[in-house]
């Protein structure tokens, strides 16, 4: 049993309701597919081409399952909804598996770091659940048995500063902060220096995101990471995006802004229970070749969720 499961956290249950809005939308798109339909012939290839690219999946990814279920159409002739939903599924997970053989920020929830603190930088642009993930996080970590230290190092605004610090306080952990305006890698800096004296197993760095100026992003961003790694070489062990699901390919432009400027090393989705562009997770995880560590499918605490891609993809299509 996960460590989710044991503080009785409904994942499969969370998870289906937060992802009904892009079900709904996506299976009622498959049901015109196949009607009438006994194989997967050019029409239904080109139809479903259509679904997935609606279902903001992006055109790259959709032509990429396209082609691996047309070469397995040579095999499997006939189709019902049920049986398409399952070739679906069967190639969607194909397309998400990544051979993670580096500690990752999702696997925490399970064992402790191998070298301590384990530093990990979020970045993300303003309104994207930011802060608020970091948050969760944070208290996820802290019932997970870490001594976790958030580090408030978006001081472009002060409410970013201000939201940390009542996050930190519902999670219980400490907070470094030095308010608006100030240098972002000296909080950085300062948070780490903390977590190290204190023999911390997490620190949780905040970061502004102004994408409006990607040069000075990428300036800051690499100032933050170099300062940091003085301290605690290899620092950050991760550098994870966060990104709003329901703004669609929205997302996708930011994800690819953020990769050009930084070296991303997984993502966070969030919002997926509000929007029913729930495809673009798929989109994200596979064109950026970045595995998504973490989604949101809810308000609470417990609707950020490890990514399960299997549960995904199930919950997905049915």
């Amino acid at each position: 049993m996960g460590f989710l499961e044991k503080l009785g956290f409904k994942k499969k249950e969370r998870l289906e309701d937060g992802v009904k809005k892009s079900r709904e939308g996506i299976m009622s798109k498959l049901a015109r597919v196949v009607a009438g339909k006994t194989t997967i012939d050019a029409q239904v290839l080109d139809d479903l081409e259509e679904v997935l690219i609606t279902s903001d999946v992006g055109v790259k990814t959709t032509l990429d399952i396209i082609d691996r279920i047309e070469a397995r159409a040579k095999t499997d002739k006939y189709v019902t909804q049920e049986e398409l939903q399952s070739i679906l599924r069967e190639e969607i997970q194909f397309l998400l598996e990544r051979d993670q053989k580096q500690l990752v920020s999702s696997d925490l929830l399970e064992k402790k770091p191998t070298e301590r603190p384990h530093v990990i930088m979020i970045v993300g642009v303003n309104g994207v659940g930011k802060t608020t993930s970091i948050g969760k996080l944070a208290h996820l970590y802290k019932a997970a048995g870490h001594e976790v230290i958030l580090g408030a190092a978006d001081t472009f605004r002060a409410a970013a500063v201000n939201q940390l610090k009542i996050w930190a306080e519902r999670a219980g952990v400490d907070i470094i902060q030095q308010g608006q305006h100030a240098d972002p890698a000296a909080v950085a800096y300062d948070t780490v220096a903390a977590a190290k004296s204190r023999n911390a197993d997490i620190a949780l760095i905040d970061t502004a995101g102004r994408l409006h100026n990607k040069k000075a992003l990428m300036d800051e961003l690499s100032k933050i990471k170099r300062v940091m790694s003085k301290v605690v070489p290899g620092a950050p062990h991760e550098v994870v995006l966060v990104l709003d699901a329901s703004t669609g390919q929205n997302a996708m432009q930011q994800a690819k802004a953020f990769t050009e400027a930084v070296d991303i090393t997984g993502l966070i989705l969030t919002k997926l229970d509000g929007t029913a562009k729930g495809g673009i997770v798929l989109g994200i995880s596979h064109e950026l070749e970045v595995p998504v560590h973490f989604i949101g499918v809810g308000e609470k605490i417990e609707d950020l969720q490890v990514f399960d891609r299997k549960a995904f993809v199930d919950a997905l299509f049915g």
